[in-house]
């Protein structure tokens, strides 16, 4: 583990960042550099950031100083969570299963966003992704009297391309919303969720494609018509 690593936890965001969020499966903790980049680092494989706008990393170094200094933590609308599996357990404390963040938040329009997710190859398809899904729903949309923001949305955004993001967000009972062309500029390296670049005379970005965007939406009224209850028993399910 590299010496120059940060130890201090995110003190930007715009809400309050809970030590923990958890139940008997899986628990988010705030991410910290020198705690949690390495291993990140060294599990991620080549197709981890086909539909992220960062990455890939070369080095533990970069990815800290590209993604989370100057991406996430210089933002107060972002902030990142440490994904940890506590049904495998490695030395006694629970398994890092990947990433998950916070975006496009606002306190002011009582919204946010989960994005930037990474569910390292060792936990994609199992429960790892329904319950750190839900208990980032539990508390962006319960109440402060529950333990939760009490925000009025929460949002789920993807590249139209991204089929199993597209199924995580309808399994956990978000709502369709429709989609945005045209969202991002994208490098060609991002070959899997590329949209060709566009054959236009003078095109300031010339050479470059994009991607369409596929917005979802849990907003506090389903919540609490009903998506509250069925996320509970996606995140209790073994299969």
């Amino acid at each position: 583990m590299s010496s120059s690593l940060s130890y201090e936890k995110d003190n930007n965001f715009c809400f309050p960042i809970p030590d923990a969020l958890e139940n008997d499966r899986v628990k988010l903790v705030p991410f910290i550099p020198a705690k949690h980049a390495e291993a990140l680092v060294q599990a991620f494989d080549e197709n981890t950031w086909d539909y992220l706008s960062y990455g890939p990393f070369v080095s533990t170094e970069q990815f800290v100083e590209q993604f989370w200094e100057k991406g996430m933590q210089v933002n107060p609308a972002t902030t990142s969570f440490t994904i940890l599996d506590k049904t495998s357990p490695v030395n006694g404390e629970p398994a890092i299963a990947g990433l998950v963040s916070y975006i496009n938040s606002s306190d002011q329009d009582a919204c946010t966003e989960i994005g930037f997710v990474v569910i390292l190859p060792k936990f994609q398809r199992t429960h790892v992704t329904s319950n750190m899904v839900g208990l980032l729903m539990h508390y962006a949309l319960d109440l402060p009297e529950e333990g939760g923001l009490g925000l009025r949305r929460l949002q789920w955004v993807c590249n139209t391309k991204n089929a199993p993001s597209l199924k995580v967000a309808e399994r956990m009972g978000f709502r369709f919303e429709g989609v945005l062309r045209w969202a991002r500029v994208l490098p060609p390296s991002k070959a899997i969720g590329y949209k060709a670049a566009p054959e236009r005379k003078g095109d300031p970005r010339s050479g470059k494609g994009g991607r369409d965007s596929a917005y979802s939406s849990c907003c506090w009224d389903d919540w609490e018509g009903g998506v509250r209850d069925w996320v509970d028993k996606v995140m209790t399910r073994t299969k």
